[in-house]
């Protein structure tokens, strides 16, 4: 399962470590100091604003790319360990694996399904039942407390 990672996402993984670390918000910040600092120096002429509103564009412009890379992969990961939980506990639901694939009409449709079952799992509680092992078969549940017909004798 181990593979050898690209090397954008060895640049990128680095990257991302670096700075995100104290020392290079540090940096940044002494950097814009200097830049403040000589000022004077340089007049506040328009190449002078022009350095540090060019150096900020740049690195702002990489670091989105860096970042959603970085998030991406987690992301990504993240969905597989929780696959695994999904799969691994006995009586959780199997399809539920890969519900970031599905399109917003059926994620809606799962979600409600969700917050019935909350909604639900709540009034249980008020009414001292637990909040544990219900039966999460809302559609059947709603159906129950439905009035019937009578069949006709």
């Amino acid at each position: 399962m181990a593979r050898r990672k690209s090397a954008f996402t060895r640049f990128a993984t680095a990257a991302s470590r670096a700075t995100g670390r104290p020392a290079t918000f540090v940096l940044a910040v002494s950097i814009v100091a200097v830049w403040a600092v000589t000022g004077p120096l340089f007049g506040f002429s328009d190449t002078w604003q022009l350095v540090i509103n060019t150096g900020t564009t740049i690195i702002t412009f990489l670091m989105v790319f860096l970042i959603q890379n970085t998030q991406n992969r987690d992301s990504e990961a993240m969905h597989v360990k929780m696959d695994e939980l999904i799969r691994a506990m006995n009586g959780a639901h199997n399809a539920l694996l890969d519900l970031e694939e599905l399109d917003d009409k059926e994620l809606d449709q799962a979600r409600d399904r969700y917050r019935r079952l909350a909604e639900r799992a709540r009034s249980d509680i008020e009414k001292g039942g637990r909040d544990i092992g219900c039966n999460d078969d809302v559609e059947d549940d709603e159906a129950e407390a439905r009035p019937r017909a009578r069949p006709e004798s």
